[in-house]
C-alpha cells in the first residue's frame, strides 16, 4: 500500500496507532476490511488475522509504549494455564471457544515474540517470570540490534482452524424445556 493509500484510510486516527497501521500496510499492502475504526487483514503472513485498529493502549511492560496491532493464530490454550498466560502478558488475548490467541503491541515484531513465549509458557518450556524476563531482554537486544530469535517468526505451527473449544453441554434438552415450562406458568 502506498503511503497516500494509507494516509487516507488512517488520516483521522492518532499518529500512535496511525504509524503502527502503516507499518501492517507496508508489509501486507492494501486491508481486506476497511471501517473508520480499524483495517483487517486476512490470512497475511503466518497470521489467520491482523486488526489494526485506531484505539491504542497505553502498556508499560517492558517498557512504555502503544498497542494497537493485534495479531491472531488458531492455538487452544489449556484452560489450566490461562492464568499463566494472562500473568505473563495482558496484551496477550486468548479466546477459548473460538481457539483463538492473538497478541496487540505496537508492530509484528514484538506480534512474534509475545505469541513464541506464550507457547514456551502453555508447553512448560518457561515459567511465566522467565518468559517476562525473557521478553525483557529481546525487547531490549531488538533496541540494541543484536539478534532477536523470538521476534523473527512464530516458532512454533498454529493450529489450522481445530483449535475451537465449544466446552460441554450442561442443560438437556428436556432441562430446557422444563425452564420454558417454568416461565410461562410465572410470567
Amino acid at each position: 500500500m502506498s503511503a497516500q493509500k494509507s494516509s487516507k484510510h488512517v488520516e483521522n486516527w492518532p499518529q500512535e496507532s496511525r504509524e503502527a497501521a502503516e507499518l501492517v500496510a507496508e508489509q501486507y499492502g492494501e486491508p481486506d476490511e476497511v471501517t473508520a475504526t480499524q483495517l483487517v487483514w486476512h490470512r497475511p503472513g503466518p497470521w489467520k488475522r491482523i486488526v489494526a485498529t485506531k484505539v491504542f493502549y497505553d502498556h508499560y511492560f517492558p517498557a512504555p509504549h502503544h498497542d494497537s496491532i493485534e495479531s491472531v493464530i488458531d492455538y487452544r490454550v489449556p484452560p489450566e494455564k490461562f492464568s499463566d498466560v494472562a500473568a505473563f502478558d495482558g496484551s496477550v488475548i486468548v479466546e477459548r471457544t473460538a481457539g483463538e490467541v492473538s497478541a496487540r503491541c505496537h508492530d509484528e515484531q514484538a506480534n512474534f515474540l509475545a505469541p513464541n513465549l506464550m507457547h514456551d509458557i502453555v508447553t512448560g518450556a518457561r515459567s511465566v517470570e522467565e518468559a517476562r524476563a525473557y521478553y525483557a531482554k529481546e525487547f531490549g537486544d531488538y533496541r540494541r540490534k543484536k539478534p532477536t530469535p523470538y521476534m523473527q517468526k512464530l516458532r512454533f505451527a498454529p493450529g489450522e482452524g481445530s483449535t475451537a473449544d465449544p466446552d460441554v453441554r450442561v442443560l438437556s434438552d428436556e432441562d430446557l424445556q422444563q425452564a420454558k415450562r417454568e416461565g410461562e406458568t410465572a410470567g
